[in-house]
């Protein structure tokens, strides 16, 4: 018997030992595309023209996002040195679009059908049907394109309202984590349980004075208690 195996053996043997990893479910691609034309001007001319699209592992596109160049915020000097959070931009505000490319579902587990949407901040509600059913209270609501007219902040109860035309029941709701190590190039993390997060550092205004936010988008998860 040969005391040394051959190379090429060798090295399968070694191939065969290694463990096996998963291949990853999601990744995001950036691309230099418009927004969708199904928002209206007002709201379009808002919106910066990369596009953020998260796809598959076989690289099919399941939603793409496109923010907002400036997001307005109300902040101090002090604020904005020692870093923004979702408590300086105003409840309603607008953020961004959202296309979903083949159906999809939200952090309640409910069903959007494909189609563009717009993209607003809001706090969830602090009352015994919301209490336990996510681990921060932050969300961008969805709305379908058709309904949202204008950029600028709106009642809570109507932008309640318009959202929950995307599932025809409840607004639709898409969960922001912490924008901790967000940075102006886009990044998936997965961040357990099923939730695959977008962070990113997108552009934000107080008064005269240029920031950025940094934000962290649940494009994949659902609640516990969904």
């Amino acid at each position: 018997m040969c005391k040394y195996l051959p190379a090429l053996a060798l090295g399968a043997v070694i191939l065969l030992t290694l463990p096996a990893f998963a291949a990853t479910p999601y990744a995001i691609k950036t691309a230099d595309t418009a927004p969708p034309k199904e928002l209206v001007e007002a709201i379009r001319s808002q919106l910066d023209n990369r596009c953020l699209r998260l796809v598959d592992g076989k690289g099919n596109a399941l939603i793409e996002v496109w923010f907002r160049k400036e997001v307005p915020v109300k902040a101090t000097d002090a604020q904005i040195k020692n870093g923004l959070t979702y408590r300086e931009v105003p409840n309603t505000t607008l953020v961004g679009a959202m296309r979903v490319v083949k159906g999809t579902t939200d952090y309640r587990k409910q069903r959007i059908p494909a189609g563009v949407y717009t993209l607003r901040i809001a706090q969830q509600p602090m009352d015994g049907d919301h209490m336990g059913t996510a681990p921060y209270s932050e969300f961008c609501l969805i709305s379908p394109a058709a309904d949202d007219r204008k950029p600028d902040t709106m009642e809570v109860k109507a932008l309640h309202e318009m959202s929950a035309k995307s599932t025809e029941s409840h607004p639709g709701v898409f969960l922001l984590f912490p924008g901790t190590g967000a940075t102006k190039e886009p990044k998936l993390m997965d961040k357990g349980s099923g939730h695959w997060v977008l962070l990113l550092q997108i552009g934000a205004k107080a008064g005269d004075k240029k920031a950025t936010v940094p934000l962290g988008l649940t494009l994949v998860g659902v609640s516990a208690s969904a």
